[in-house]
């Protein structure tokens, strides 16, 4: 008995081909030129003078750059810490099929269609003691709210913004996580008599362990740029 092999065809790679010189051209060429930048001193259009990795030694010893680090790092953690378990929640009590369903997950990503700089606008506008309504809520309660003045108070004014706006995407991916879990697993569960944390431990929480790794890389990666 004899078999025929299909010969492969290479030729779709040609396909390709643009899309790779697109990203050649919009990501690789510009790297380059900010790395050959790194290692000259750029006293005019027309002097440079090369001084190797100096710039790098003197950054790796700026205590001022280790403290920004430190402080960009604690931020972006703390940022994950509060709005993947809310993120979670909110997947789960999302109702999973019909009108509701529909009409809740639109109004939950309504935030994610506002651009930055506006969501940055808006909560100015809510700090602020005179017009704001949280401003205006906290002085009410004896609280000294200053996001300007203080800068414990601007960091978790602009955590909380980040969670507002971006709590919704790690819903939206539980979510999708929640849907893609076939109905016999929760029959097994339920047959075995299994609570409702043990389905979720056990059923829900590893179901989702893709989505939310996806959430994790997403969110780190656009919180520390």
């Amino acid at each position: 008995m004899s078999t025929t092999i299909k010969p492969v065809n290479q030729k779709a790679w040609f396909l390709i081909l643009p899309m790779l010189i697109c990203v050649a051209f919009s990501a690789i060429l510009p790297l380059m030129v900010v790395v050959n930048y790194s290692v000259q001193d750029i006293i005019s259009p027309e002097r440079r003078v090369f001084v190797g990795t100096e710039w790098f030694v003197a950054i790796m010893r700026d205590e001022a750059l280790h403290g920004a680090l430190g402080r960009q790092l604690l931020y972006s953690f703390s940022v994950l810490l509060v709005e993947l378990p809310l993120g979670i929640l909110l997947a789960l009590s999302m109702p999973a099929q019909g009108l509701r369903s529909s009409v809740v997950l639109v109004i939950v990503s309504l935030s994610l269609l506002i651009p930055w700089n506006v969501v940055g606008t808006i909560w100015q506008i809510f700090g602020r003691t005179d017009i704001g309504l949280m401003g205006a809520a906290l002085q009410g309660l004896g609280i000294e709210y200053s996001y300007t003045g203080n800068a414990t108070h601007a960091w978790l004014t602009v955590l909380l913004m980040d969670v507002w706006h971006w709590t919704p995407l790690v819903a939206l991916l539980g979510y999708a996580g929640l849907r893609s879990i076939p109905d016999a697993y929760y029959q097994a569960a339920s047959i075995d008599g299994a609570s409702k944390f043990a389905v979720f431990w056990y059923v829900q929480l590893p179901k989702m362990r893709g989505v939310l790794m996806i959430a994790v890389l997403l969110r780190f990666m656009d919180i520390i740029s």
